[in-house]
């Protein structure tokens, strides 16, 4: 990221200690808020005092370059951001009356002076709103925020990136709701990651980016290796206002420069285009997109401008395969490929079935990857990884390798993981693209089209002691789909009784 760097005034802070700081700021907002809203109250008060202390930083190191020329320290090529006069976090810590008011005409002006890169990254808290968070409550936010300094040489930008993801978490379990919208788990990224292998300098994209977690763990890989990461170029599109800003925050705190994030629909208004209007091309995408949505544009889809409907059009009450086939359109001819996560209803829905074939027939199907239960944060539902790859080694061609890695899971305190052997194993077996008892086969066009287009792995690798068949499904994955069904059905004899109700005038 470049922010710079000076001698430590402070002690280092330890992740134990960043993550008891940042939860801290969350107690102070129980019972005002409700916990879904944490994240756009508290990451954006962050992000402001990390670079307000990293500004004091610069300007630190700037005055011992220049033996103390304040005129000299103070030119804007010794500083990552403007911070404008009256806008620094201590500018805000000594108001002590509409304080809302105050932070919130620093975090726009800040935007403002920064508009190549912080354009909307404070969000949109309702910091005005005096019922929810009165002059007395911002200011003890500010006050514990202010117990620590968040500059680089206390607090490197992974351990602050780190405490995001952290955060992310605890939200979801405060909150009681799934945290799937904008948290993976990161094992599970990591796999999808190590398959794809990015490549310095290549593109990696997120059309449903939710935080950018995805995008970051393409940087870590690289950094793991060894290898350049910084020339990475990351692209993500998040719906939710909120979220798509603090994936900014968090690809900033990260220390990634070469990042885009843009807030808006995937499926009406794609953000990346080429010159000529047409959708950009990506060497690496992943994605785990919101599942099977009925609220979104089919018409429109169905005339589609960018062609994303050349499998066909899904049915209204799953947008899964709108997705699916973006993510197709949107690969790079020759080096594309992606790793997308779903749920497993997509191998075998009916409704799906002509969109399934065309998939298959596209040969852009490389692997199709069943995964245990609970991945998904808060959540039991088993998920399938599903890789496309745009260019394949003529071995691979026609062909479609399955993998029932179901029991290559680990859970400790109700949380489900893959452990590094667990990784190793599902990486080795993709890898070898080959047939191996009761845990991978590789099946051709014709096996998947004499089976109606199903690519229900089990179908297709025999479980040990089972025979190939739906009754060998994970009842978890049955109960699921049946009851998004019901759900479904129930909302459905709902939405009838109260339009005959209110045209009876009952």
């Amino acid at each position: 990221m470049g922010f710079g760097m000076s001698k430590a005034t402070d002690p280092r802070i330890t992740q134990g200690e960043l993550e008891s700081y940042l939860w801290g700021a969350a107690v102070l907002l129980r019972g005002l808020i409700d916990a879904g809203d944490y994240k756009g109250y508290i990451f954006p008060l962050v992000f402001m005092k990390r670079i307000s202390d990293v500004w004091d930083e610069e300007r630190a190191a700037a005055l011992e370059t220049y033996e103390g020329n304040e005129a000299l320290a103070g030119l804007p090529e010794n500083h990552r951001f403007v911070i404008p006069e009256g806008c620094h976090w201590d500018d805000v810590r000594n108001t002590t009356t509409n304080v809302g008011a105050k932070l919130r005409g620093a975090m726009r002006q800040i935007e403002s002076a920064n508009p190549d890169a912080l354009t909307g990254v404070f969000g949109d808290a309702e910091w005005t709103n005096k019922d929810l968070l009165s002059d007395a409550t911002l200011t003890g936010l500010i006050e514990h925020f202010s117990i620590r300094k968040l500059s680089i040489a206390n607090l490197p930008e992974d351990e602050l990136g780190n405490g995001y993801e952290y955060l992310i978490k605890r939200f979801a379990d405060d909150s009681g709701h799934t945290a799937q919208e904008f948290y993976t788990n990161r094992t599970l990224v990591h796999l999808m990651v190590r398959m794809l292998t990015p490549q310095p300098g290549e593109s990696v994209y997120d059309p449903t980016c939710g935080t950018g977690g995805m995008l970051i763990s393409c940087v870590a890989e690289l950094r793991t290796q060894g290898k350049e990461h910084r020339s990475l170029r990351l692209y993500g599109q998040e719906r939710n206002f909120t979220t798509a800003s603090i994936a900014k925050m968090n690809l900033f705190l990260h220390g990634i420069e070469d990042g885009y994030i843009s807030n808006g629909d995937t499926l009406t208004d794609p953000a990346f285009l080429d010159e000529h209007g047409k959708l950009a091309h990506f060497d690496v995408i992943l994605a785990n997109p919101p599942y099977s949505i009925k609220n979104w544009d089919r018409e429109a889809f169905a005339s589609d401008g960018y062609g994303r409907n050349m499998w066909g059009v899904p049915p209204q009450g799953r947008a899964d395969y709108a997705f699916f086939q973006h993510i197709a359109a949107s690969l790079d001819p020759i080096s594309g490929r992606a790793a997308i996560l779903f749920p497993h209803g997509v191998l075998f829905r009916q409704e799906e079935a002509a969109l399934r074939e065309n998939l298959v027939k596209s040969d852009l199907l490389e692997a199709v990857i069943g995964l245990g239960a609970g991945l998904f944060y808060n959540s039991p539902m088993e998920a399938v990884v599903v890789v496309l790859r745009s260019k394949r080694p003529k071995s691979q061609r026609g062909k479609v390798l399955f993998v029932n890695a179901v029991d290559l899971v680990a859970r400790e305190r109700a949380q489900s993981f893959l452990r590094q052997s667990d990784q190793v194993a599902i990486l080795e077996v993709y890898q070898d693209y080959a047939d191996s008892a009761g845990l991978a086969a590789v099946a051709t066009v014709d096996d998947i089209a004499k089976n109606g287009w199903s690519l229900l792995i089990p179908t297709y690798v025999v479980a040990a002691g089972r025979e190939a068949s739906l009754a060998a499904v994970s009842l978890e994955v049955i109960v699921t789909d049946w009851q998004v069904a019901a759900r479904e059905s129930d909302s459905a004899v709902s939405s009838v009784l109260e339009l005959l109700k209110s045209g009876s005038g009952l």
